[in-house]
């Protein structure tokens, strides 16, 4: 039987730049947006506001809108698992450092190793974000045009 979680995934911005990072420890997770679980009863818009804070450590960012949903078989990654998928555009509004490490320390999936250690980096928009794993970029055009920066 296939398990359906529900995810959050921020789209985090500042000086039009997005928020992107690896993990330090494996390479092959790729470059994803800060994203993680659902918890019980939790509503999304604030399940995406504690998973950014978890993940990145960033304590200066607000909710700027829904981008939209999406449905995503995981069978591509070996896994009987679909995620339900909501993406919001948050923005930092502080001066966040241009690179840096933080540790996640009450990660959302059953990790083995805890502390899970992420390196954080801005990716200039809209050209410059490299490819993302596992469709992270699916609602990157929806952000581009909220930001008017969607280029034809």
């Amino acid at each position: 039987m296939t398990i359906v979680k529900y995810k959050v995934f921020a789209y985090i911005t500042n000086q039009n730049r997005l928020l992107i990072f690896r993990h330090t420890d494996y390479p092959e997770a790729g470059i994803q947006v800060p994203a993680g679980t659902v918890e019980s009863g939790e509503r999304t818009e604030d399940a995406v506001m504690r998973e950014a804070f978890e993940e990145t450590g960033l304590s200066d960012l607000s909710l700027d809108c829904f981008l939209g949903e999406h449905i995503r078989d995981l069978s591509d990654f070996g896994r009987d698992e679909v995620n339900h998928r909501y993406f919001y555009h948050l923005r930092c509004t502080g001066n966040p450092p241009e690179t840096w490490c933080h540790a996640e320390t009450s990660p959302s999936e059953g990790q083995e190793s805890v502390p899970i250690m992420f390196e954080f980096f801005w990716a200039a928009l809209p050209n410059d974000v490299p490819p993302l794993i596992a469709d992270h970029g699916k609602m990157l055009p929806q952000l581009l045009q909220r930001l008017s920066l969607l280029t034809s």
